[in-house]
């Protein structure tokens, strides 16, 4: 059992607490409301922000577009 929910996938998908949490793999969602419940039992939404399954928030983090220099 991880963070209440089991992971049947080969390989395990990563830990809710683990840096690369939003590598599990979507195991619900609806693209109306723009969330995915992932199979490490945390919520990913579409601006980037989680619920992670022990109620902590983390703020939306998308990644800034990468600067092409001048040429």
């Amino acid at each position: 059992m991880r963070n209440g929910t089991t992971c049947q996938h080969t390989p395990r998908c990563p830990a809710a607490d683990a840096p690369d949490r939003e590598a599990a793999t979507p195991i619900a969602r609806d693209d109306v409301t723009g969330w995915a419940l992932l199979c490490n039992g945390a919520v990913l939404f579409e601006d980037t922000g989680l619920l992670l399954p022990d109620g902590q928030v983390v703020d939306p983090h998308r990644p800034l577009p990468a600067l092409v220099p001048a040429t």
